[in-house]
């Protein structure tokens, strides 16, 4: 019985696409695994949130953690919904300037509740050919008929509108902002501009990995462009720059009201710790005081990707702190990924399927609390190693 799945994995260790869970401890910016401190360039704690104990401290002071719940107990349909989850939930209305927000368990609870919830037979979904795979698995779940645009091509797109428009009651674009393996973003802009040439066209965007990165105020990529307003399904993470867990979608309010009624693992889910939301709700009335550390990432970022571009001598896709370093096969890439460790760097590979057949590459992450010299080191050591 038991031998199909021996076989199966047995050929991804063939393929050098097997995976285990590590064992790591945490310190501050740094893992430790296998005896080896290492500073750990595969987090998304982009703000370098997670190891700042004076903000910790500052929220610890401040909140009466023996009066607060650690867990909701429920759904929030049921008794599972206490008072912070609305103030938050309003705050954040607020911040965006939009009618209403709704919280969700993760993004990936997000990603596969909300299209399930909005699409029907007579919708068609339109989706950026690298979106992630919660999207993949939401737009899989929804009885929605879907298209992939090649990513980021958006006279394809056009092309997909125009031959579809007149076919379904609704058609949804769904996009990342900022893509999660190449670190390159989209054309908010364009992508608005695509929606309004149609009444029945609306425009889903995943912020996971721009939020607390982009904007003025942190808000995301959609703040940076100035285009909040014209996103019918903002999506975010607080599990990413924001050091928490759980995530939201800002939108009118009529969504929010058909989700609370319609969504299956908002419903059935018992909701996140309200402990957890408090600590978001503090972060998020920090946001906006933490430019300097995003003009700081940027910073970083730039430093990166010139210097990888500069090695590899590949157009860098990369906008963003997420910066690939692509070698193609996997063998060479888990052996990059094994010297830096062993060089003090933890870098991860990233293999098919996550990444597409040929592609492999290690997915430098980088945070707020790195320093200019340790992004100089790493590059001392990649290009020793070519």
């Amino acid at each position: 019985m038991l031998n199909f799945y021996a076989e199966q994995l047995a050929q991804l260790q063939q393929q050098g696409q097997y995976r285990t869970l590590p064992d790591i401890r945490h310190q501050g910016k740094h893992i430790w695994r296998d005896g080896r401190k290492m500073l750990n360039f595969s987090s998304n704690d982009y703000l370098g949130l997670a190891s700042d104990n004076s903000l910790k401290q500052q929220f610890f002071a401040q909140t009466d953690v023996g009066e607060m719940a650690l867990t909701s107990s429920s759904s929030r349909l049921l008794t599972g919904n206490f008072p912070i989850y609305a103030e938050l939930e309003s705050v954040m209305a607020s911040q965006f300037q939009r009618e209403a927000c709704l919280l969700f368990n993760s993004g990936y609870h997000a990603n596969i509740g909300i299209l399930p919830t909005l699409a029907d037979k007579q919708t068609l979904i339109l989706a950026d050919k690298l979106v992630h795979a919660s999207l993949i698995d939401g737009i899989r779940l929804s009885e929605a008929d879907y298209q992939r645009y090649r990513h980021n091509d958006y006279a394809h797109l056009q092309q997909l509108l125009e031959k579809n428009s007149k076919t379904y009651q609704r058609i949804i674009i769904v996009t990342e902002s900022v893509f999660s393996m190449d670190g390159d973003t989209t054309d908010l802009w364009q992508l608005v501009a695509l929606k309004q040439q149609y009444r029945h066209v609306m425009l889903y965007v995943d912020e996971a990995h721009a939020l607390g990165v982009f904007g003025q105020n942190g808000l995301g990529l959609a703040e940076k462009c100035g285009c909040i307003e014209q996103i019918d399904f903002l999506v975010g993470t607080f599990g990413k720059a924001l050091a928490a867990m759980g995530a939201y979608v800002v939108c009118d309010q009529v969504i929010k009201d058909y989700l609370i009624n319609k969504m299956r693992p908002l419903i059935f889910s018992t909701a996140l710790s309200p402990l957890v939301v408090q600590w978001v709700y503090f972060l998020m009335q920090h946001l906006p005081q933490m430019q300097t550390q995003r003009q700081h990432l940027q910073q970083l970022s730039t430093q990166l990707q010139l210097g990888v571009q500069q090695l590899t001598q590949q157009v860098m896709p990369s906008r963003s702190q997420i910066v690939p370093y692509i070698l193609g096969d996997n063998a060479s890439t888990v052996a990059s990924a094994e010297r830096l460790q062993q060089r003090g760097f933890y870098c991860l590979p990233i293999r098919p399927p996550t990444v597409p057949s040929g592609t492999s590459r290690i997915r430098f992450s980088l945070t707020a609390d790195m320093t200019a010299d340790e992004v100089a080191q790493l590059l001392d050591v990649l290009k020793g190693s070519q």
